[in-house]
């Protein structure tokens, strides 16, 4: 990755380790045993990487219109799990050819009945604690109880739907036993629920959120604790991790374009910004990142891109070498909720270049 980051023609850039990606998913893969593994394409839908990951996972999650039509255009045999809030009438229109349908409200489930036939999951939303989690899936995302029992009795008027089971993304950034722990509660609640409307074969999708830790680039989430425990839950288990999957293998690459002290703080303005890289700024952390070119010893800097908005920092007050014009900097851990949510237009400065590194 370095060389190559070194002999790019132009920066910014983004840098795409398929080979690492390949190699990483390869091993959830086998961890995950009879589970089922779908890739989230909102933590990065770029197509290569996409391409990469489709023989080693059992389909793709998608949130909207849009990214089923790029994930069926660039993966046309693809199984395709559709979520999401406030589906239009035409996403409801093209959920009918996805492999399953996440139903969030009864407005939905009466709207898609009027399509066509469809296999669903209702998404639960449970009154279960996650005191550790980095985001909780509350509010508009999915039912409440009574509300799961109102689309309970509309299926037995709708049997062109055909209920298959139950979709329960809680939470996000949480480590393997505390998901463990909550995909038990799910599944204690579900089974029965399920049972007593006749559902055979019911299927569990306990969705994604497995912790990523940008402070520690060498953690991992325990894959194989993961696996091995929900192998125990009696039903087809499903997950949809995106983030924990790709964020390790993508680099932002920029250069320094100037260094400036101001009141006892020195700052390295880079070419880009946030508006390529919004991770940090959504994140409330310091991005990760290796000086590849400066040297000797460190020193604090606060690293900033070129938007006229003092939210435009990678990091702050991190350790550096003395930093000149013209030294690269590449941001790791950029593989994930990078390029995909940022800003792009803000300011209309030129977009970052694409390499892939198979």
């Amino acid at each position: 990755m370095k060389e190559h980051a070194l002999n790019l023609d132009r920066y910014p850039a983004y840098i795409y380790d398929l080979a690492g990606l390949e190699a990483h998913v390869k091993s959830i893969r086998a961890a995950l045993g009879p589970t089922e593994l779908f890739y989230a394409a909102k933590a990065n839908p770029d197509a290569e990487i996409l391409r990469t990951l489709a023989s080693h996972v059992d389909g793709v999650e998608v949130s909207s219109g849009g990214e089923l039509t790029h994930v069926r255009e660039t993966l046309p045999k693809t199984r395709i799990a559709f979520g999401g809030p406030g589906k239009t009438p035409q996403e409801l229109s093209l959920a009918l050819h996805a492999d399953r349908v996440h139903v969030e409200s009864p407005s939905e489930l009466t709207r898609l009945a009027g399509e066509g036939f469809a296999n669903i999951l209702l998404r639960a939303n449970l009154p279960l604690t996650t005191p550790d989690a980095a985001l909780t899936m509350n509010g508009p995302f999915g039912m409440d109880e009574d509300t799961l029992n109102e689309c309970a009795y509309m299926l037995a008027d709708n049997p062109q739907l055909t209920l298959r089971g139950i979709h329960a993304h809680l939470a996000s950034g949480l480590d393997a036993p505390t998901m463990l722990g909550l995909a038990a509660q799910i599944t204690e609640w579900a089974l029965p629920w399920l049972k007593s409307l006749g559902v055979n074969n019911p299927e569990l999708n306990v969705g994604g959120g497995m912790a990523v830790d940008y402070s520690s680039p060498d953690s991992r989430f325990d894959w194989q604790t993961y696996g091995t425990g929900l192998s125990l839950i009696p039903a087809k288990v499903r997950i949809e991790p995106g983030r924990a999957i790709t964020a390790y293998h993508g680099w932002y690459v920029t250069d320094v374009l100037d260094v400036k002290t101001t009141r006892g703080e020195t700052y390295a303005i880079l070419r880009g910004g946030t508006h390529h890289l919004r991770t940090p700024v959504t994140k409330g952390h310091d991005q990760p990142f290796l000086a590849l070119t400066a040297s000797g010893m460190k020193i604090p800097v606060t690293l900033v891109g070129q938007l006229c908005t003092p939210k435009d920092v990678f990091a702050r007050n991190v350790l550096a070498p003395p930093l000149i014009p013209g030294d690269i900097i590449a941001f790791t851990m950029a593989g994930a909720y990078a390029w995909n949510i940022s800003h792009h237009d803000f300011l209309m400065h030129p977009k970052p270049a694409f390499h892939y590194i198979r």
